[in-house]
């Protein structure tokens, strides 16, 4: 079985839910850093925050990450496993922030599901839209739902949380990206350590460091009884390098970040003109958001 990365099924607009173009503008409002002292007009939205700086998708990314955690990405400390399940949820939210159109297309998971998340694990946000807004349409693309199910039945953690990052890591597994940087996260290092705690038994089986994406795809073909390889011997497979090539790389934020330095640098600046301003990066993500080498 190839690995690949189909299109997603498209919206379709049906008389009891919201049109697509709907649903999408309250997704490009999706998430809210609220204080209950706040008035509804003075919350500052996911998407506001990144298009007041320069409407770039890194400060929507990292904005992202900082109204549900409260600091950059690169400040992160994943020591014990409950900032490790934190970081993550965070970071797959804001990778799909910067991807753009609907959220929950984004990371796989119902109006319902987003809204437990966000109150069991950023209690001060919230979903600024209706219920009707956030219902999905119920599809489910067969690939994303075999990947799902095979993590779930994987699953090494009790609770809403590996139910949720099944749901989130197999949407995500779709995109082009290496699947690290897909969930957004700093190197592959730290994918390693979400899939060991929540999906132990699965990580356990790559004993040879397969690329995530397709050690799954063969886990799938193995559990389908399809034969997905050439040759039983690996490292004598005219595809050893599509299997185990590296998978290193900057951090999305962090290569994005990089892009925006040059073009603001580019910028003449106008005395008077706010939108010429530079902002202060620091406050932003600071330079350690460079990525660690692969693992």
């Amino acid at each position: 079985m190839p690995v690949s990365s189909p299109s997603l099924p498209g919206d379709r607009h049906t008389d009891d839910r919201p049109s697509p173009k709907l649903v999408r503008a309250v997704a490009d409002l999706a998430i809210v850093k609220t204080h209950k002292i706040m008035s509804e007009p003075h919350v500052p939205s996911f998407m506001a925050i990144g298009a007041a700086a320069s409407n770039s998708q890194l400060h929507e990314g990292v904005a992202a990450y900082r109204l549900l955690t409260g600091e950059a990405p690169a400040d992160a400390n994943i020591t014990t496993d409950a900032n490790l399940d934190r970081h993550v949820l965070a970071s797959i939210l804001a990778a799909a922030t910067m991807d753009g159109g609907s959220l929950l297309e984004k990371v796989g998971l119902s109006g319902v599901e987003l809204a437990a998340l966000l109150e069991q694990y950023f209690p001060s946000t919230t979903i600024n839209g209706g219920e009707q807004a956030w219902r999905s349409n119920g599809e489910d693309h067969e690939e994303i739902a075999m990947l799902r199910d095979l993590l779930l039945k994987e699953r090494s953690t009790q609770g809403d949380i590996g139910r949720w990052l099944a749901a989130m890591i197999a949407r995500r597994a779709m995109e082009p990206d290496h699947l690290w940087e897909a969930l957004g996260l700093r190197n592959r290092g730290e994918l390693a350590l979400v899939l060991s705690r929540h999906f132990g038994p699965l990580a356990a089986r790559n004993v040879n460091n397969m690329r995530w994406k397709r050690f799954f795809y063969r886990m799938l073909c193995e559990n389908e009884g399809v034969v997905m390889c050439t040759t039983p011997v690996c490292d004598q497979c005219s595809e050893f390098n599509v299997c185990f090539g590296e998978e290193s790389g900057e951090s999305r934020m962090a290569e994005r970040r990089c892009d925006l330095l040059l073009q603001e640098a580019a910028r003449p600046v106008v005395d008077g003109d706010p939108s010429s301003e530079q902002p202060k990066w620091s406050e932003i993500a600071s330079s350690s958001d460079k990525a660690t080498p692969d693992l």
